[in-house]
C-alpha cells in the first residue's frame, strides 16, 4: 500500500494535530512539522502563510475530538469525570484547548454560553429538569469545580484520584440540585 501524502492540507492538519498531541503546542512550529511529516517546510508555508490558520484548525479538530469524548458520558456526572479523564489522558490537547490563552477576557458564563456547549447544555437541561437559564446557573458551579480539577491534573499539580473525584462531583451536584 502506497504512503498517504503528507502535503496536503489534510494530511498537514492531522500531523499538526498528532504533534501537538504527542508533544504540546510548543512544538507546533514549521520546522518541527515538518520533520513529524517527513517533508520540507516548503510545502507547509505554501498551504499556510500565515501559520494562525493552521492553529484554527487544528484547534478546531483538537476541540471536535474533545467534544465526542467527553459527550460520550451518559449524564452530568460521567461527562464531568470525562472531562477530567481527558485531561488526565490527553494532557497536551487539554493545555492546547483550554490554556492557551484562546479565552482570554471571557468569563466563566461566556465560555458556558458558547455554540460549543450547547449540547452539554442539553444534556444538564434534559437531565436535571430546568429550563436553559437554570441549566446554566445549575452548570456553572460544576464546570469551575471540574476544569479546576482537570486543569490541575494536566498540569501535573494533582494526583488523579478518580474515586475521590467522583465523590466531590457528587457531593457538589447533590448541593446544586438542593439549591
Amino acid at each position: 500500500m502506497p504512503k498517504r501524502p503528507t502535503t496536503t492540507k489534510e494530511a498537514m492538519t492531522e500531523g499538526a494535530f498528532d504533534l501537538i498531541r504527542k508533544q504540546g503546542q510548543e512544538a507546533l512550529t514549521v520546522r518541527n512539522l515538518a520533520s513529524f511529516l517527513g517533508c520540507s517546510t516548503q510545502p507547509i508555508m505554501y498551504q499556510f502563510p500565515d501559520t494562525a490558520v493552521l492553529k484554527d484548525l487544528v484547534y478546531q479538530k483538537a476541540d471536535e475530538f474533545h467534544t465526542a469524548y467527553i459527550l460520550a458520558g451518559e449524564d452530568l456526572l460521567e461527562i464531568g469525570l470525562r472531562y477530567i479523564r481527558f485531561a488526565k489522558e490527553e494532557p497536551h490537547l487539554f493545555q492546547f484547548l483550554f490554556q492557551s490563552g484562546r479565552f482570554s477576557g471571557l468569563t466563566l458564563e461566556d465560555l458556558i454560553r458558547a455554540p460549543e456547549m450547547t449540547d452539554v447544555l442539553a444534556a444538564v437541561s434534559a437531565e436535571q429538569g430546568l429550563t436553559p437559564e437554570q441549566a446554566v446557573s445549575f452548570f456553572e458551579p460544576f464546570a469551575a469545580l471540574v476544569h479546576g480539577y482537570a486543569s490541575l491534573i494536566a498540569n501535573n499539580a494533582m494526583e488523579y484520584d478518580p474515586e475521590e473525584i467522583k465523590t466531590a462531583l457528587i457531593a457538589v451536584a447533590e448541593g446544586l440540585e438542593r439549591k
